[in-house]
């Protein structure tokens, strides 16, 4: 299921394999679409944290013209996927702005976003990083700013994890395919249960977490600060 992101044939595959990995994607980003133009003011500055291919930038731009936003990534060969996505659909870039590094490394300023996406990037954060991870993008949102993110939970039994290879099986994985998602569960993946989840944003110092979507062991966390 992880994969090595800075491998061009990875980068390029990635927006149709994820898709067969993640139940319900475009349902997932059809909800945050929804959540941000209902929070975010006119004039919005959005952090995207692992801004991948860009498939989030290509649709917040074409949908919020008055947006600006940073996007974020440790790998350059996203980055070099997303800027070359954004150059074919999109005229004008001067409202984004491509960050190489991680939270620590490339979030500097405080309190300037009115709202912060991690989509499908802390499930790949080691444990013990989490609580900075997550520290550091608070750190950057203004007061009553939101962060959504949407990650895979840890399992209760295995037979949750069967039925999610199951559901991936029938969104277009092959038997095979499957089963190596399931052994990179095991091998790529730091994952905590909700209530973990739950409880980490709380003491990191968010006021307001709550779900707002879940598909099987998939979560969607909404926190305001």
């Amino acid at each position: 299921m992880a994969k090595d992101f800075q491998s061009q044939t990875v980068v390029d595959g990635y927006d149709q394999h994820i898709r067969k990995l993640i139940p319900g994607y475009e349902l997932v980003h059809l909800q945050i679409q929804a959540i941000l133009k209902t929070h975010l003011p006119e004039h919005a500055q959005v952090l995207i944290v692992g801004c991948g291919t860009g498939y989030e930038l290509s649709y917040l731009l074409a949908q919020h013209p008055t947006w600006s936003f940073t996007a974020v990534d440790p790998s350059l060969t996203m980055i070099e996927k997303a800027q070359q996505l954004l150059s074919e659909t999109h005229r004008d870039l001067t409202r984004v702005h491509f960050v190489h590094g991680d939270t620590t490394t490339a979030l500097q300023a405080s309190a300037q976003f009115d709202a912060a996406l991690a989509i499908l990037v802390a499930h790949f954060i080691p444990l013990e990083a989490k609580p900075f991870f997550f520290a550091d993008i608070l750190r950057c949102l203004k007061t009553q700013a939101i962060l959504l993110s949407y990650d895979l939970m840890s399992s209760s039994d295995d037979t949750e994890l069967k039925v999610l290879q199951t559901l991936c099986q029938s969104n277009g994985l092959t038997v095979i395919q499957s089963e190596k998602m399931i052994e990179r569960l095991q091998q790529d993946f730091y994952l905590v249960s909700v209530s973990q989840m739950r409880e980490l944003l709380t003491k990191v110092g968010f006021n307001e977490v709550r779900t707002y979507s879940q598909l099987l062991n998939y979560y969607g966390f909404f926190a305001q600060k």
